[in-house]
């Protein structure tokens, strides 16, 4: 019970459906009860006309009544439902107190018109007239037979309803399921977004109603893109702002390591060119980075092989030093990226795969192409990242535990934007995974 309140509570489809459900149940009820009564006086009226039309009839026709001691039985003959006619007077002469034979003992003071009488403890609906003699007779039929016929009528005429009931129901929770089918649609439609899509929600198709309230989050998101815009900016600006002092601090200490030193200062000389070295990379990264995430996507048409060769020949130096076994697999095929991009993703993964494959190992490089979609999956044999970091290797400056490869954090990061702006996917894994080894980045574009 609780769960349906708290439903009850929080669902404004449910408590419509409920709220309207209530109401048509109401008004059946009402309705079958205003029916039930008139169909049943209604039956009653009917049978009443029907002794008013016997005694017309007798009237017209002049009829006279013979009563048998014994009734003939007659094949369609019902003794609950018959009507009988005689004269008033005949009553007094029976010789019985009950309805078995004829005529039947009603008394000659019953008044002319409808009225109620007993006979044999038995009530009778009878209609006393006169004929054109002024002789009085009576038009008789028990009222059992007739209150019966009344309520099946009566339940004849419920019949409808408890028909049009249940299918109203169903109609109207379909009616309010498709009412509210746009809200669920919307929904979908934004949990199916992408972390940077901050576009304005079309709210052409929904219900006044819902508008404000759709232009109101609207509004919001176009604070939040000004909010995001902004931050990026200054991750750019800042990063293109370092770059020129650390160019500077780059030539000064390649022009210090030139003069002649002592071992220990050329050795603190070498440190500091390697700090350098890595600084720079950095900015270089966060400058990819910005750049990726404010510049708009443009469509494009690049081979996947012909850029993947131009990345492996500019990291072949890097990959001999560590004397690996690198290469690309798999046929040609053609994604909508730009070259440049696709070419700093394929790097990033690449020259990561170099860092952490064990020395004299392997880097695969492999384009997988279906008519479903584009597969480039770089793979190496070095320790591999934990199941539970996964998701979050992605995150910006997140290095995971344990690794001892100098890097920024930056590399997936930049891998991850551009390939979700071309509407990519990217799955990390392992390259074997019977022995939790190797780590194994899929990149995939639906077709």
């Amino acid at each position: 019970m609780d769960g349906l309140k708290g439903q009850l509570r929080h669902s404004l489809q449910l408590r419509l459906s409920v709220a309207l459900a209530v109401a048509i149940l109401l008004v059946a009820t009402l309705t079958g009860i205003f029916s039930y009564v008139s169909a049943y006086d209604e039956a009653l009226e009917f049978q009443d006309n029907s002794l008013r039309q016997v005694a017309a009839l007798h009237t017209r026709q002049g009829l006279t009544f013979h009563y048998s001691a014994a009734m003939p039985a007659t094949p369609d003959d019902d003794e609950e439902t018959r009507i009988v006619i005689q004269f008033l007077a005949d009553g007094a002469n029976a010789v019985h107190n009950d309805d078995s034979q004829l005529p039947l003992p009603i008394s000659d003071s019953v008044a002319d018109g409808l009225s109620t009488v007993d006979v044999g403890h038995e009530p009778f609906r009878v209609w006393v007239g006169k004929d054109a003699t002024g002789a009085r007779f009576v038009v008789a039929q028990e009222i059992d037979s007739r209150n019966r016929d009344a309520r099946n009528s009566a339940w004849r005429a419920l019949l409808p309803f408890a028909i049009l009931f249940p299918i109203l129901l169903v109609v109207v929770a379909d009616l309010i399921r498709k009412l509210f089918k746009p809200v669920a649609t919307l929904a979908a439609s934004l949990d199916n977004r992408g972390d940077q899509d901050l576009r304005p929600i079309d709210d052409q198709t929904l219900a006044s109603e819902i508008r404000p309230f759709v232009q109101a989050i609207n509004r919001l998101l176009g604070r939040v893109s000004r909010t995001l815009e902004g931050q990026k900016r200054f991750v750019a600006d800042a990063a293109h702002e370092l770059r020129t002092p650390l160019t500077a601090l780059s030539l000064q200490a390649e022009a210090l390591e030139a003069e002649p030193l002592p071992a220990a200062t050329q050795a603190q000389v070498q440190l500091l060119r390697s700090g350098i070295g890595r600084s720079r990379k950095l900015v270089e990264q966060m400058l990819a980075l910005a750049a990726a995430q404010l510049t708009e996507p443009l469509p494009g048409n690049v081979s996947v092989y012909s850029a993947c060769r131009r990345v492996l020949e500019d990291l072949m130096p890097l990959a001999t030093r560590k004397q690996l076994d690198i290469g690309v697999e798999g046929e040609d095929a053609s994604l909508p990226i730009r070259d440049v991009e696709l070419r700093v993703v394929i790097k990033n993964l690449v020259e990561n795969a170099i860092n952490h494959a064990l020395p004299g190992g392997q880097v695969d490089v492999r384009i997988l192409s279906t008519h479903q979609a584009v597969e480039v999956v770089v793979s190496d044999d070095g320790p591999g990242i934990a199941p539970e970091e996964w998701a979050r290797v992605f995150d910006p400056f997140y290095r995971g535990q344990g690794h001892q490869v100098p890097g920024s954090g930056l590399g997936l990061s930049i891998v991850q934007t551009l390939v979700q702006r071309s509407c990519g996917q990217v799955e990390v894994g392992f390259t074997n995974a019977a022995s939790r080894s190797g780590c194994s980045v899929r990149l995939r574009w639906p077709l």
